[in-house]
């Protein structure tokens, strides 16, 4: 036996040891091995548009301390931008070919994108588009191109915007599901569904209002690249006379229709090639790593620091798609005492989330420019929360397609009483006191309850209005008037005071810049992540291995995860919320 027991000893030994050996071995090529190969690029070569992979405007910076090992992610838009910017004066690069991109970006984010191309093409060099199918938000950054192909059995849609909300309450009565709801604010319609059958005539004039404005600044864009009038863009959209490849050739939205050889043809014809010849293209991303790694500028000590609040606001540290409290407080604290950094940037692409959060992170920049200028800069959307981080900016940008305002708070909770009722389960409490237990799920809701909770509600959304009231100059009945949870798209939140001008992000750095007398300057993203080894395992830092998120976002596909992404959140909300009221998705 003690033979066996010695055998079985050794055995496991020699499989930790394995198994220790293996993953340090993994460790260590991860920390040192990583891909630091650059792209050639080569004369007279084309950069292919694809950005398939990119969501953020940020991608990230990681720090794993309990390793030593820190990671800079370089997939953003911002990153992307900057590379284009590049490009303009490579004299390697001849120009830009879009070719079946299909955007997952915003059309905010599409908007700055958009510029840029624009801007790359003041340098005489060409922008060429190809697709075998546009969608509406594709069509409207390809609109930019000098040429725009479609395959002759290809689609493109142009028909306006829309949206569309599901409602609940009769399925709450059926089923005995139901949510409670505390709110302030007739437009906070994140909460709608759970009261009505039917969309609010307030809903329904909000929605109407800004998707009229971001439709109307996507068409003017529109008209001036492809010199259609707005007034034949909303016939053809109305009358969807574009949905076919000769139909979009004979109202002007493309140029030619022709398979992709065609128009990989044309492109050799504008580098002097022959059609036999082959010419050298660099993808995007790979252009943007080499742009982004290259011998950055010491020649300066002055910095404007970007802050990136993308995503949900919540509590924790936070991460590209959470504006965690840690991450946040901890960026404005090292940007404010860095003596090299004259201006803080606020890059807010947000939907709000937890009202605490958003009062912490509002006390931090309170406290940061005490010491130096905070400028905002908004992304798609900076609403409710995400309003309420940005309102006390020494000023504020946000594109005319940004989706803001939403000032306004809500409470949801989930009550099962009905269904428990139902199938016959009983529940009873036992407690000290009268109020002890606080809230059930098994139990109504008790009005004593509801009115502790409504009084909760109506103290933060007080609290909001006054920041907003005072960080925007404005009455607390000025902006309670244009409050009450309605949302705004940025060319109406100008004139309603709640923005001060129209512009990306290069508009506020330059702002930023100005402001504090300086033209020589970098700039240095934030925030900086802090992980852990667990992280580590399920980050990019280390791709062979995988998290339960990322193998179900390669199975079912990025789209579709965002959707799963909403329901979980919508589960983890705690406390009272400052969130916008609905996601809208432009197609």
């Amino acid at each position: 036996m003690k033979f066996l027991g010695n055998v079985t000893s050794t055995i496991v030994g020699i499989f930790v040891f394995l198994m220790l050996a293996f993953f340090g071995i993994m460790i260590i090529g991860a920390l040192f091995g990583g891909d630091s190969k650059s792209t050639y690029v080569e004369d007279n070569s084309v950069l292919e548009l694809n950005l398939e992979e990119v969501v953020n405007d940020y991608g990230g910076k990681f720090n794993y301390e309990e390793i030593g090992y820190f990671e800079a992610n370089h997939n953003g838009l911002i990153d992307v931008l900057k590379a284009i910017e590049a490009a303009k004066t490579d004299d390697k690069i001849k120009g830009i070919s879009i070719l079946n991109n299909s955007l997952l970006l915003g059309v905010a984010q599409t908007k700055a994108l958009r510029d840029a191309l624009e801007d790359f093409k003041s340098s005489k060099k060409f922008v060429m588009s190809y697709a075998n199918t546009y969608s509406q938000k594709d069509y409207y950054l390809n609109s930019v191109a000098d040429k725009v192909y479609l395959n002759p059995i290809g689609e493109l849609d142009f028909k306006g915007l829309s949206t569309e909300i599901m409602y609940f309450k009769d399925f709450q009565e059926k089923t005995g599901l139901k949510m409670e709801v505390i709110r302030h604010g007739k437009y906070k319609s994140a909460v709608e569904p759970f009261l009505l059958s039917e969309m609010s005539p307030e809903n329904r004039d909000q929605i109407t209002t800004f998707l009229t404005s971001i439709w109307n600044a996507m068409a003017l864009d529109i008209s001036k690249s492809r010199k259609i009038s707005v007034a034949q863009l909303n016939n053809i959209a109305t009358g969807l006379l574009g949905r076919t490849p000769e139909m979009a050739l004979q109202n002007k939205l493309i140029d030619k229709i022709a398979y992709e050889d065609v128009y990989h043809d044309d492109i050799k014809a504008k580098l002097k090639l022959k059609t036999d010849e082959e010419y050298s293209f660099v993808n995007i991303m790979d252009y943007t790593e080499n742009n982004a790694t290259s011998l950055s500028d010491f020649s300066t000590k002055n910095k404007i620091a970007v802050i990136y609040a993308q995503g949900e606001i919540g509590s924790g540290e936070g991460d590209l798609n959470v504006v965690g409290e840690g991450s946040m407080r901890r960026s404005l604290q090292e940007a404010s005492k860095d003596e090299n950094i004259k201006a803080i940037v606020l890059r807010v692409d947000s939907p709000g989330g937890s009202a605490l959060t958003s009062e912490l992170i509002w006390r931090e920049i309170e406290i940061a420019k005490k010491s130096k200028p905070v400028i905002v800069s908004m992304g798609n959307l900076a609403a409710s929360g995400g309003y309420y981080i940005a309102c006390n900016a020494n000023k504020i940008f946000a594109e005319a397609t940004t989706i803001t305002g939403s000032i306004g708070v809500f409470g949801t909770l989930p009550n099962l009483s009905e269904v428990t009722k139902k199938y016959g389960i009983n529940t009873e409490l036992v407690e000290t006191h009268e109020n002890a237990s606080g809230y059930s799920l098994f139990k109504p809701l008790e009005d004593s309850y509801r009115v502790f909770a409504q009084q909760s509600v109506e103290s933060i959304y007080k609290t909001f209005v006054t920041r907003v009231a005072t960080g925007r100059k404005m009455t607390f009945a000025q902006v309670d008037a244009i409050a009450q949870g309605r949302v705004w798209a940025g060319s109406d939140a100008l004139k309603l005071g709640l923005v001060d001008q129209i512009g990306g992000l290069d508009q506020a750095i330059g702002y930023a810049s100005k402001l504090v007398k300086t033209t020589d300057y970098t700039t240095v993203d934030y925030p900086k992540y802090e992980k852990d080894f667990r992280d580590f395992f399920g980050g990019s830092g280390f791709p062979l291995m995988k998290t339960r998120e990322n193998l179900i976002k390669e199975e079912i596909g990025e789209a579709n995860y965002k959707m799963i992404e909403q329901i979980r959140r919508l589960n983890k909300q705690k406390g009272v919320q400052a969130l916008m009221p609905f996601e809208i998705n432009i197609k």
